[in-house]
């Protein structure tokens, strides 16, 4: 997204297709203060400034790609009892890092492979196959909704390996860096 400054106005509303008009009935100010702000001929009340910016925010999450146009929709999970084996060969099968842990069907965590290997430095590969994945797992990914602009995944991905997708408590898909980073 453009940064907050007021000389950005003009830009941000012609890249939504907004006339000054359109931009004032939907903020709730005049089109003349549109007008002077564009000219750099005024420098608007905090309140007006805030509305215009409000407006503008609001309508670029709308028009934005929403996470289902970008999420995995075959999720790989595993069961929290399963073996630390059983998961690195479902890794190595299905060519993932990460994956949520689950137990009774609700996501209690999540295991990745830089977790385990930050274990193997601790303990042998022998000892560590043979633990289970709860003895191993990492907090759950974050959730969103279907519906979630994509612009507000790029910070969670910054810190999280993957950002779950939820229909209420199921899980509907999954998104990593890698899914943001296809070609359309």
């Amino acid at each position: 997204m453009m940064s907050l400054q007021l000389k950005n106005i003009q830009k941000m509303r012609k890249a939504l297709g907004l006339t000054q008009s359109d931009l004032a009935r939907l903020s709730g100010v005049s089109q003349s203060l549109i007008a002077k702000i564009e000219a750099g001929r005024i420098d608007p009340s905090f309140s007006k400034t805030m509305a215009i910016f409000e407006t503008l925010q609001k309508l670029q999450l709308k028009n934005s790609k929403k996470v289902k146009s970008v999420m995995t929709k075959e999720v790989i999970s595993v069961d929290a009892e399963s073996s630390v084996r059983e998961v690195v060969k479902l890794m190595h099968k299905h060519a993932i890092s990460q994956m949520p842990v689950l137990s009774k069907d609700e996501v209690i965590g999540s295991v990745s492979e830089k977790a385990l290997i930050k274990k193997l430095a601790e303990e042998s590969p022998k000892l560590l196959f043979m633990k289970k994945v709860k003895e191993v797992m990492e907090p759950s990914f974050p959730t969103v909704n279907e519906d979630t602009p994509i612009d507000l995944l790029i910070p969670i991905l910054n810190f999280y390996p993957a950002i779950l997708v939820m229909k209420g408590k199921i899980i509907a898909g999954i998104v990593t860096r890698a899914d943001l980073l296809k070609p359309e």
